[in-house]
């Protein structure tokens, strides 16, 4: 998308927005797969970030919305409570002019604003284990300062996005389709797949139990979804509520071992390059219990170790499925995009493996 289209569209939709004043600057803003973003600045000097809502992937943004505005009122208040800024410790939706929280542009798109969090930073990359720890601290606080909100008022935003088991049939299924006759290509990936077949279900298993209680999650924790103090270099506000829901926190803490343990890209494609890197995973934790750790039961700690393994490879199946359905929910930037994701994911399993 061209500077002009991304001004096009703000254009459009900033007209729900007018008390904010006269729109001085445009420009698409971060990296995420799903989601447009953009920067939008006024003659105030003020800047928010005005996100166009992906209709594929959330065809109900009313429910999305709902979520998000019951969490961060929850935080704000509690943040309140502790004497904290509330405006640092969480999002802040911007109201559309008639008082709504998301505007319905005359195409079918939706759109929301947040206020932009000044003086802070969302890094793409973990770069040493005192971010690492920030980045887990954070997203065991927003755990730990939702630990009584209703989980099961949420809506689900994305049916079993995070159910590994059923992550796991769907790539069966694609496999069985094979409608781009791209199987031929992946035999390697899937056999290593097959072998871990045995494990997908436990997380699930122990939920229908009783040992697993269903909480609030966050279910996207990377790195730059946590705003990192520019002065304190502690993590103040966890960002991308989309995926707001109830589930286990053991996604929430798998993927943040997937997606910070490794120094390498979640793309890469030299895999010599991809581990996991023992001191982060203890940093990570250390981070995470000291945010979460007292509103977690035993067998909810006793599992952390092994949701690394899980969401690594739920995530690698993930992208293998989306290679073979023609790359249809995640946006590429290359023929083999998502094959090159799956690999990396595989690799980082193998590593955990090691190391476990």
């Amino acid at each position: 998308m061209t500077r002009d289209e991304a001004c096009r569209k703000i254009g459009k939709a900033i007209a729900a927005y007018s008390h904010i004043g006269p729109l001085t600057a445009c420009a698409l803003y971060g990296n995420g797969h799903i989601n447009d973003t953009f920067l939008a600045v006024t003659q105030t000097g003020r800047r928010y970030i005005l996100q166009r809502i992906n209709y594929e992937v959330f065809p109900h943004p009313g429910q999305i919305m709902a979520n998000i505005e019951g969490v961060t009122a929850h935080i704000r208040r509690r943040a309140e409570a502790a004497g904290e800024d509330p405006d640092r410790a969480t999002l802040t939706i911007v109201r559309c002019n008639d008082g709504k929280s998301f505007f319905t542009d005359s195409i079918g798109c939706s759109w929301r604003m947040y206020d932009f969090v000044e003086g802070t930073v969302a890094r793409d990359r973990v770069e040493n284990a005192d971010d690492f720890r920030a980045c887990g601290k954070a997203f065991g606080r927003f755990q730990g300062l939702l630990c009584d909100y209703p989980a099961k008022d949420l809506y689900e935003a994305i049916p079993d996005f995070h159910n590994t088991p059923v992550r796991y049939e769907a790539l069966m299924r694609a496999v069985r389709a094979d409608a781009c006759d791209r199987v031929r290509t992946v035999e390697k990936e899937l056999e290593f797949v097959q072998k871990q077949s045995d494990f997908v279900k436990l997380l699930e298993q122990a939920h229908a139990s009783g040992d697993l209680p269903l909480r609030v999650t966050h279910n996207d924790t990377k790195l730059n979804n946590v705003l990192i103090d520019d002065l304190t270099g502690s993590g103040c506000c966890v960002i991308d509520l989309d995926t707001v829901m109830p589930g286990l926190p053991h996604y929430d803490f798998g993927d943040m071992v997937r997606t910070g343990t490794s120094p390498a890209a979640e793309d890469e494609t030299a895999l010599g390059k991809v581990t996991m890197r023992f001191p982060m995973y203890e940093a990570l934790l250390r981070g995470y219990l000291s945010g979460a750790g007292g509103v977690l039961n035993a067998t909810e700690k006793a599992l952390l170790p092994f949701s690394g393994k899980l969401i690594t490879l739920e995530i690698g199946i993930r992208f293998l499925t989306d290679y073979l359905e023609g790359d249809v929910y995640f946006k590429i930037r290359r023929p083999e995009h998502n094959l090159d994701r799956c690999r990396t994911q595989l690799k980082l399993v193998a590593s955990i493996e090691e190391q476990y």
